[in-house]
């Protein structure tokens, strides 16, 4: 089993930031929701604890950020665009419990099998909110007037800012 090193972590980290420019906003959240997965994938084939307790915290400045660039730019756009009262809603309470998950977990040590099963709660409560949103709130948001453009990099700018402020 090969370790890896905080330097081969860190690029890791580095590659989920990195956004291709002109990226419309439902391409720059998959992209997220992929850079996460993978995130997740790499836990659970980890067993080393200094390598787990980078990944979780690589995982939860990443959906920390994503949730909010969400919660910020992109529910509010599409509840607007599509009147909705279900879909955003429903997404925001998860959210909430996500955030609840991450507390849990977020600068503390990754031993134990609590611990793991925490991470891995938290993984399966992810691919379900993914799920939800791309085959349900993503299809109706771009068949919507919304300029998935400009959105996008509305979406980009503040995540880089957020970013930058965890950094």
């Amino acid at each position: 089993m090969k370790i890896a090193t905080k330097k081969s972590v860190a690029r890791i980290a580095k590659k989920s930031r990195i956004a291709p420019k002109a990226q419309d906003a439902i391409a720059l959240l998959r992209a997220d929701h992929k850079a996460v997965s993978d995130l997740f994938d790499k836990y659970e084939s980890t067993r080393a604890i200094p390598r787990k307790k980078i990944l979780v915290a690589t995982i939860c400045k990443e959906l920390s950020v994503h949730a909010q660039i969400e919660e910020e730019i992109f529910y509010p756009a599409v509840k607007e665009a599509l009147k909705d009262h279900e879909l955003v809603p429903e997404a925001t309470v998860e959210h909430a419990t996500l955030k609840a998950l991450i507390a849990q977990v977020e600068g503390v040590e990754p031993e134990g099998e609590m611990f793991d099963a925490k991470i891995q709660v938290m993984s399966e409560y992810v691919k379900h909110h993914v799920k939800e949103e791309q085959t349900e709130m993503f299809p109706k948001a771009k068949k919507s007037r919304l300029d998935m453009q400009q959105l996008g990099a509305q979406l980009a700018a503040r995540k880089a800012e957020l970013l930058a402020e965890r950094s």
